[in-house]
């Protein structure tokens, strides 16, 4: 077990942590930002997960449709995302050229951003969902903790524009509108036809398909907001003048 005892943890970043258990014992902590799978978690004697679940529901009311296991709640919930992307889209082209690809605080960019919602789409929707056997799209964006990524398809040295992913993406929301236009509850409840043999997801074999559907609408969501984040950052920079 790691103990920090009277550190100065000022500006410290944890990224990819497993901070599972970890007690934190008379710190101060001000202006501090968690982000992440965060569960019953305790602030000062209250268990306050119940509250921030709520809130999160009360302010993006798809995040409620997206968790559902019915099939028209999901496609709702799923057409919310796509308008809310839509709209996100066009704010890069207030900004400076090149905004589209900058990153900020060392996330990805707008654009790494959307290739990562690529990659998820093949891994965890074709291939997880519809048993697809068939590579990768190459402009995806996986995490460094992917391995293999080359022999599943994808191009990690690919440079696309925002059009060219654009273009990738609005193929792949067409075929996941489609899709849940037409599964029905017993077919999300079966388990999820994962191809044998190595490839991404490795753990999603068990799954039921709604787990693996589940997963990807919550990413879609979970990067809009890391998108809408980081253009607001990026707007107050250039309007000061950073």
């Amino acid at each position: 077990m790691t103990r920090f005892v009277d550190q100065d943890l000022t500006d410290a970043e944890f990224r990819e942590c497993d901070l599972t258990r970890a007690r934190l014992i008379g710190v101060v902590m001000q202006d501090a930002v968690i982000d992440g799978l965060v569960g019953n978690l305790m602030v000062n004697g209250v268990e306050v997960t119940s509250y921030v679940e709520a809130e999160l529901d009360r302010r993006y009311p798809a995040r409620r449709l997206i968790g559902s296991a019915d099939p028209a709640e999901l496609l709702r919930g799923f057409r919310q995302l796509r308008a809310d992307w839509a709209a996100t889209l066009g704010r890069p082209n207030g900004l400076p050229e090149g905004s589209e690809h900058q990153r900020v605080g060392g996330e990805w960019s707008a654009v790494e951003t959307l290739r990562h919602l690529v990659f998820v789409h093949d891994s965890w929707f074709r291939r997880c969902c519809l048993g697809s056997t068939a590579l990768f799209t190459a402009i995806g964006l996986a995490s460094e903790a992917v391995p293999d990524q080359e022999a599943q398809g994808l191009d990690r040295a690919a440079a696309p524009s925002l059009h060219e992913v654009l273009a990738v993406r609005d193929a792949q929301g067409a075929e996941l509108e489609r899709w849940l236009s037409a599964v029905t509850p017993d077919e999300l409840s079966a388990p999820a036809p994962v191809p044998t043999g190595p490839g991404w997801p490795p753990y999603a074999k068990g799954k039921s398909v709604l787990e693996c559907v589940h997963v990807v609408l919550n990413e879609e969501w979970a990067h809009h907001g890391f998108c809408v984040r980081d253009l607001d950052l990026l707007r107050r920079w250039t309007l000061h003048g950073r």
